[in-house]
């Protein structure tokens, strides 16, 4: 019979590299903008939004500076997702596991 520790270290393994890329995710940022720029956003790997910069020119028109607010938002969040998914691809691709699982 096979050591149960033996074969426990390669999940622990695993779930120490995802541990580790998830606090590398805290500290990296995605970038999106909506309106050519009018309304930036810059978002964590752990899709957390850290700034929002408007330019100014654009708060004339609030429901249209509205709109580029959900839009930079949401592009920001997709941008942060493929990075998560990305690096945790990475960590589980000797796994087996179809993509999206983990």
């Amino acid at each position: 019979m096979k050591d149960p520790m033996k074969m426990l270290r390669p999940l622990k393994q695993m779930q120490d590299r995802m541990a580790k890329v998830q606090s590398e995710l805290e500290n990296e940022t995605v970038e999106a903008s909506a309106g050519g720029g009018a309304v930036r956003v810059v978002a964590t790997g752990t899709q957390r939004v850290v700034s929002v910069v408007i330019d100014p020119a654009a708060a004339a028109d609030t429901e249209m500076l509205q709109d580029l607010v959900v839009a930079a938002i949401n592009e920001a969040m997709e941008a942060s997702k493929q990075l998560a998914a990305t690096k945790m691809q990475a960590v589980t691709s000797g796994l087996g596991l179809p993509p999206g699982l983990i």
